[in-house]
């Protein structure tokens, strides 16, 4: 027997037929990583044979907020050892119940490797952020050219899923460069995009065809005469570029010949997959400093015993290095939390970018990277 649409509202809450999933209704409350620093993994998905991207939420049911192209940095402890590692937010901010990152297994990253591994839905991890200044929400413009490489695909996802998300119909051309067509990230999404705007274009550039024997798209590596069939108004767009550090500088190569404006140009500046190792390399000394700057103060560390000098304009992470003490570090730049110690005394000039918590800097904490002393420290390492 039908019911009488009358008598029955799927959405009317007191209806006691319906089962109302708990994020509908009024907008929870904000997370923030102060207020609760677990999420728990809700969804793994495959998006190419060695990329996945994975989706959290906050067991409280709070909603996130975030700029598209923002990262998260993830506390991890992987065989004993703790280890921080920063991930390029893929999902959009329209979407606040759930965050993913979309990661890509690194030959012989620990990290890339142990998310792949082991983190499946239900699978709870300490997270800090989002954080970050690549974004195209601090760069309003009529017209974008986004340019992508392997997984720094992720962050112009992001801003290419807001936009979506929003209805904004913008000028955007999206170029993606990949090894082959089977290692093209978000492929079909992308062209579900540019299927349903009619200002957003997308175009795959492909090192090689690999396996495949339907692929008509182009072969080869970025370059300006490629951009300028893509993209012939390119030196009218606000540019963004995320990828490894050889595609970046290859990007910048071509845009310096053409005359692009350095000030409507922005890339995404690290890898922390390489920069981890990069990080341990000598420190060349700086050049002589005047008898005004020579000040400096004495940085003790407690368990290996070592003592150096570290000058007042000078960051104990780089002291640190040139006295060949190696102590964890990635980003360099504050936001990625890996060099986060516990002062035991002294007090530093910290100037951060969101690795590290209020209530850890109130309980002595500091980030190594951006701390200036201001008196003889000792620090727990």
């Amino acid at each position: 027997m039908m019911r009488d649409a009358a008598q029955f509202n799927p959405l009317d809450p007191g209806d006691s037929r319906v089962t109302r999933p708990a994020f509908w209704g009024a907008l929870p409350e904000r997370w923030t990583s102060e207020v609760e620093e677990t999420l728990v993994c809700c969804h793994v998905w495959q998006e190419t044979h060695d990329v996945k991207s994975f989706f959290l939420r906050s067991p409280q049911g709070r909603t996130f907020s975030f700029e598209p192209g923002q990262f998260l940095t993830l506390e991890l402890e992987i065989d004993g050892e703790a280890i921080n590692r920063c991930y390029t937010i893929s999902s959009s901010p329209a979407r606040p119940h759930t965050i993913s990152i979309t990661v890509k297994r690194v030959p012989g990253g620990k990290v890339s490797n142990w998310l792949h591994d082991n983190l499946r839905p239900g699978v709870s991890l300490r997270v800090l952020g989002p954080a970050g200044e690549f974004t195209c929400a601090r760069h309003a413009a009529p017209k974008y050219l986004f340019l992508s490489a392997g997984s720094g695909v992720t962050p112009l996802m992001s801003m290419s899923r807001a936009h979506h998300d929003l209805a904004e119909d913008r000028d955007i051309v999206f170029v993606h460069s990949a090894r082959t067509p089977d290692d093209i990230i978000f492929a079909r999404e992308l062209e579900l995009i540019a299927s349903s705007r009619a200002n957003f274009r997308t175009s795959f550039v492909c090192e090689r065809v690999g396996a495949r024997t339907d692929w008509s798209g182009v072969t080869g590596f970025l370059s300006l005469p490629l951009l300028k069939l893509i993209a012939p108004d390119f030196m009218e767009r606000e540019i963004f570029t995320c990828g490894p550090a050889p595609y970046m500088k290859a990007v910048r190569d071509l845009l310096d010949e053409a005359g692009f404006a350095r000030e409507r140009y922005h890339e995404e500046s690290f890898s922390f997959e390489t920069l981890t190792t990069q990080a341990e390399a000598p420190v060349e000394q700086p050049p002589a400093e005047s008898s005004a700057e020579t000040a400096s103060f004495k940085i003790t560390f407690a368990k290996s015993r070592r003592e150096i000098q570290c000058g007042t304009h000078q960051t104990v992470l780089d002291a640190a290095r040139q006295a060949g003490v190696r102590l964890a570090s990635s980003c360099s730049q504050g936001m990625c939390g890996t060099c986060k110690v516990k002062l035991v005394s002294g007090q530093v000039d910290m100037k951060h970018s969101g690795g590290i918590r209020q209530r850890e800097i109130d309980q002595g904490m500091a980030l190594l990277c951006c701390s200036k002393p201001l008196s003889d420290l000792v620090v727990d390492k």
